[in-house]
């Protein structure tokens, strides 16, 4: 993805007793998982317990929801597309409720019914798919103690790759709650905790020149509760050569088309309360173009955007210059 940690931390303010940074990094969830801590001196091996710990968890969440293996709880779900009733997991189940208010959210921008057109975007895929598996279906999650089950109106398989990785660094940041600092980067989606006087750089990678940054987000405890998230969603990564008929091919699909989104914009970066808002709002942004993502994300609350469109014009949101390094 396009987000990198930095930190320049002010030689002025260190101290003997000031706290020490580690890092754990592995690959999961189709990427990298990197987990940064900024713990007291004295306690580095419970905090490097602690890394590995969070890391399994991530681990097992994921396992639960990825569609790239037969043996997830998402992949059991879309095993019976037609099924009007299905039970689901615990882990599966508040990701799905997290979805359902993304859904509700971005009106209707974000959704996890559009798996079979996100497939047949690549090449090579069926071009005589059923259209209307390529439209978003009605669904509900009806909950009930610790179980709960997926309710279709009409057949459809779900995909949560634009939900998934930002509810998954806010819930691994929630078990670091310990530390006077943590940094979660799910492959992109990072979820922040800043203790007081401590400032964290996150650098936005410019997608037209591969090394180079588009921008740094300074990120310190001006944040309500000391916590955010930032996000970045855009086209040029998964991405193949344009169809027949010269209609985009990339993996974000507009809702309201079922078909690669037709914008103006090539990246959106946020910077919002937590990861998993961070995500839907930057997917939502990019697929409405730049004529309609600045209204959206102001009027959604979040705490900076930075949209970079496709002839090269970089627009930001009302006061994002406050957060830019």
């Amino acid at each position: 993805m396009a987000l990198a940690a930095l930190d320049r931390p002010d030689p002025g303010r260190l101290r003997a007793d000031a706290p020490v940074e580690l890092t754990h990094a592995h690959r999961t969830m189709g990427g990298m998982l990197t987990l940064r801590l900024a713990v007291p001196p004295g306690s580095t091996a419970t905090a490097e317990r602690s890394l590995r710990q969070v890391a399994g968890r991530v681990d097992a969440w994921a396992a639960h929801l990825t569609r790239y293996t037969d043996r997830s709880d998402l992949a059991a779900l879309n095993r019976r597309p037609d099924a009007s009733r299905e039970p689901v997991r615990p882990t599966l189940a508040a990701v799905l409720a997290w979805a359902a208010r993304a859904e509700e959210e971005t009106g209707g921008l974000v959704d996890v019914t559009l798996l079979d057109a996100r497939l047949t975007a690549e090449p090579g895929a069926d071009a005589d798919a059923d259209p209307a598996m390529l439209l978003p279906a009605a669904w509900r999650l009806e909950r009930h103690g610790r179980g709960a089950v997926v309710e279709r109106q009409a057949p459809c398989r779900f995909d949560l790759d634009g939900v998934a990785k930002g509810w998954i660094a806010d819930r691994a940041l929630a078990l670091l709650r310990r530390y006077p600092a943590a940094l979660v980067d799910a492959d992109g989606d990072l979820a922040v905790r800043l203790e007081r006087g401590r400032t964290w750089e996150i650098a936005v990678a410019d997608p037209r020149r591969p090394g180079t940054d588009l921008a740094i987000l300074s990120l310190d405890d001006r944040l309500p509760g000391g916590r955010a998230g930032v996000a970045t969603s855009g086209t040029s990564i998964h991405r193949w050569p344009d169809g027949p008929d010269g209609s985009p091919r990339h993996h974000l699909i507009d809702p309201r088309t079922g078909r690669p989104a037709r914008t103006d914009l090539a990246q959106v970066t946020v910077l919002a309360g937590d990861a998993a808002r961070a995500e839907v709002l930057a997917k939502a942004a990019l697929i409405v173009g730049s004529g309609d993502a600045i209204d959206l994300l102001e009027r959604s609350g979040a705490h900076a955007a930075l949209l970079l469109r496709t002839d090269g014009e970089l627009l930001a949101t009302r006061g994002s210059l406050g957060w830019l390094a």
